[in-house]
């Protein structure tokens, strides 16, 4: 009997163990997935997965399998496939943090298939880093400390693939929901994209044999290529947690400069699926006690503003046109221009947390949701309510000679280019112009004070 390997966000065959599991039973049917209600919430993310899904059919035909892929909901064609084929077990990663498990068993059964569930290759399993007491760390300092002293698990290898006797029918490789639910240029998108499992670690090398000796200074120089951009790959499961962390090790063990900074932002993300873990409604309700009741604002004109790169604030205006043309935004502009939205403007950050996971193609549910509280004070570890980014100090700060700001901003720069030609025609974008803020920053900065002193008396 076959068994099948679903492919759910791993998109690789090193360090699997879904589909090591798989391996190890039968000969190996690997699936992915296209599911329409994951396209239309998460529409950047969805393309990331699609351009991944050519260099994952030719790993697996150099392992001699191929790649199937099913349209649908995943209960219903995990099902329909399980009843097609005859397979005995259906083996994939645990939804946890992206979506739920709740009836794929069952769906399952009723085609005849058992269905197992694997954690994903994070560097730890979830409640594996507890403090003292025996409770979960909700300080990021004390949680790195004590995940340095853990021995993190070697990354498993690719294991061999046994081929069915007959293989299912596959659909194409298009996803028409998340073409028509990113309202944007998918190809503006993909061609700043380098997808695979191979170029994710070749990324990761380049990175550590050159930029990580500036990475401490130079991650937050957003005109800077001082990151490793590798983010999207670990959201997309093009490589692994472990494997990132051990590829680092020797470059830790040399003592080259930035390589534990760089190894604390993976552990940054590993902190974000420790409190999602032990606070599943971290993306719908505030952490800290008592902040539901903030009176943030809700939809409004300065939020579609925000969201359109028209507030008027260059800094904060060149991040979300990155955004929108790239799926991406730099680490320290993320941090401006969320602080913006939920200080300035008193938005309630939900809105800004809803906008990111439709355009960002590093979207992670656990990251994007302790990201987004911590910067309005609500989160743990948060930022403190009375640090308000001045966008403009930050500019001077980190953007010093403009270069960021001027590829995004200027009319005739490729930036700008890109991002008038995503952009869908009802915004109506005239590069020319520029808006003028809704209100000054000093105004907004006693504003957002005023009311986080009403939220602590």
């Amino acid at each position: 009997m076959p068994v099948i390997c679903w492919f759910r966000r791993v998109l690789r065959l090193d360090d699997h163990p879904a589909l090591v599991a798989a391996a190890a039973e039968g000969a190996v049917i690997p699936l992915v997935i296209l599911d329409p209600a994951e396209a239309r919430a998460y529409p950047a993310s969805a393309e990331r997965q699609a351009l991944s899904l050519p260099p994952l059919q030719a790993a697996l035909e150099r392992h001699g399998s191929r790649l199937i892929l099913r349209r649908g909901a995943p209960a219903d064609v995990l099902e329909a496939i399980a009843r097609e084929t005859g397979a005995s077990a259906i083996h994939t990663t645990e939804g946890f943090p992206f979506a739920a498990d709740d009836g794929l068993s069952e769906a399952a059964a009723r085609g005849g298939a058992q269905l197992h569930l694997h954690p994903l290759a994070d560097l730890v399993p979830r409640g594996h880093v507890l403090t003292q007491t025996g409770g979960p760390f909700k300080v990021f300092s004390p949680f790195w400390k004590a995940l340095r002293r853990v021995e993190i698990a070697p990354p498993l290898d690719a294991p061999k693939l046994g081929a069915p006797d007959s293989w299912p029918q596959s659909d194409d490789a298009d996803w028409p929901e998340a073409r028509a639910a990113m309202r944007r240029g998918w190809d503006v998108l993909a061609a700043r994209i380098e997808p695979g499992e191979d170029a994710a670690l070749a990324r990761l090398d380049r990175f550590l044999g050159e930029a990580v000796a500036g990475y401490a200074n130079d991650r937050n120089l957003p005109g800077k290529p001082g990151t490793s951009t590798l983010s999207e790959a670990l959201a997309v499961g093009e490589i692994s947690a472990r494997r990132f962390w051990h590829r680092c090790q020797p470059a830790l063990h040399e003592g080259r400069p930035g390589v534990e900074t760089f190894l604390s932002e993976l552990a940054w993300r590993e902190f974000a699926r420790e409190l999602m873990h032990n606070f599943p409604q971290m993306d719908r309700r505030c952490w800290r006690e008592g902040w539901d009741e903030f009176p943030w604002r809700g939809e409004s004109a300065d939020a579609d503003a925000w969201r359109r790169a028209e507030t008027g604030i260059d800094m904060v205006d060149a991040g979300m046109r990155e955004l929108y043309a790239t799926g991406r935004m730099h680490n320290r502009v993320r941090m401006i221009a969320a602080s913006y939205l939920c200080k300035h403007l008193l938005t309630h950050w939900k809105i800004g947390l809803d906008w990111f996971a439709e355009c960002l193609v590093d979207w992670d549910a656990a990251s994007n949701a302790m990201n987004w509280q911590w910067v309005a004070g609500c989160g743990p570890d948060a930022s403190p309510y009375f640090r308000v980014f001045n966008p403009d100090g930050q500019a001077e700060k980190f953007d010093a000679d403009a270069r960021y700001r001027r590829y995004w901003l200027d009319p005739e720069a490729e930036g700008a280019q890109a991002f008038a030609a995503a952009a869908p025609l009802s915004w109506r974008v005239d590069l020319t112009a520029r808006r003028k803020p809704s209100l000054s920053l000093a105004e907004g900065r006693e504003r957002a004070l005023e009311a986080y002193q009403r939220v602590r008396q």
